[in-house]
């Protein structure tokens, strides 16, 4: 049997180009709690969502205006059993032009109907990538998680 793991896409009129930067520009349309660098092959970046979610992502193929793969090397998701169900999946966003458009397939690999935190974490990604991402690759401002202020003192 194949695993059907989640998967959305959005139609936008912009370039792939536009949409390509606006996928790389996490802070915009996923979270503003981010450390790392999400740019270019081989950086990393985590991602913090309270004390509820925080995972690490590297990036592990990427090709300019056509796709992106971040590879998840660490997670801690709070709200399920196996607080480390998101490590080893990958997260991918194919971008192809048709049409006069451009298309942005994303798919969390190995994020499917088995996994405790299917129910959650898809509804979560389609709030971020079907509001958040298209309204920044349309509009140019995304809805992302807002960053916390984090107050760093040892006594």
């Amino acid at each position: 049997m194949k695993t059907k793991d989640y998967t959305t896409t959005l139609t936008v009129d912009a370039t792939a180009q536009e949409a390509f930067q606006a996928i790389n520009n996490v802070t915009q349309w996923w979270t503003e709690n981010l450390v790392g660098r999400s740019q270019k092959l081989g950086d990393e970046f985590t991602v913090r969502f309270d004390d509820v979610h925080a995972s690490t992502q590297a990036l592990v193929e990427v090709i300019p205006n056509k796709k992106v793969v971040w590879l998840v090397t660490d997670s801690n998701l709070n709200f399920i059993e196996d607080k480390s169900e998101w490590t080893g999946t990958k997260i991918s966003f194919e971008i192809f032009e048709q049409d006069k458009k451009t298309k942005v397939r994303f798919t969390h690999l190995g994020l499917a109907p088995e996994v405790e935190c299917f129910d959650a974490c898809s509804s979560a990604w389609g709030s971020y990538i079907q509001e958040s991402l298209l309204s920044l690759i349309n509009t140019g401002k995304g809805h992302p998680t807002p960053g916390e202020v984090t107050v760093a003192t040892k006594q």
